[in-house]
């Protein structure tokens, strides 16, 4: 069972990314996905959540109104919109699969991806 965590890049602040998390080797449509990312000499900190069926979607404070979380079922993915940022937002991102919908700490998560880098410049 794999996530494989796509989409990361150097923008310029203001500009826009889409990540995108793939699983392979199970169905993950009755799992809430998540995001998280851990920017330099931080913990990993939450960023957004989407339940299994996608109609409940979770942000952080610092994040909400510029990101969106979104997924496919057929696709075995999801994906976070990420726009405008800041440089505040470099870090890198991983994606997270968990049975349990919004959780939004690192150990409610039983999936993870490799983490993609993502970093803004001002």
């Amino acid at each position: 069972v794999q996530l494989q965590a796509s989409g990361g890049g150097l923008v310029q602040a203001g500009g826009s990314l889409r990540l995108s998390c793939v699983g392979s080797g199970r169905t993950f449509s009755n799992y809430g996905w998540a995001w998280f990312r851990r920017a330099p000499g931080k913990e990993r900190d939450f960023v957004a959540a989407i339940s299994w069926s996608g109609g409940s979607t979770y942000y952080s404070e610092s994040v909400k109104g510029r990101f969106t979380i979104s997924r496919d079922n057929a696709k075995n993915a999801n994906y976070l919109q990420m726009n405008p940022l800041k440089p505040e937002d470099t870090a890198v991102y991983y994606c997270a699969a968990s049975l349990n919908a919004g959780a939004t700490t690192p150990p409610g998560y039983s999936h993870w991806g490799q983490g993609t880098l993502v970093t803004v410049s001002s």
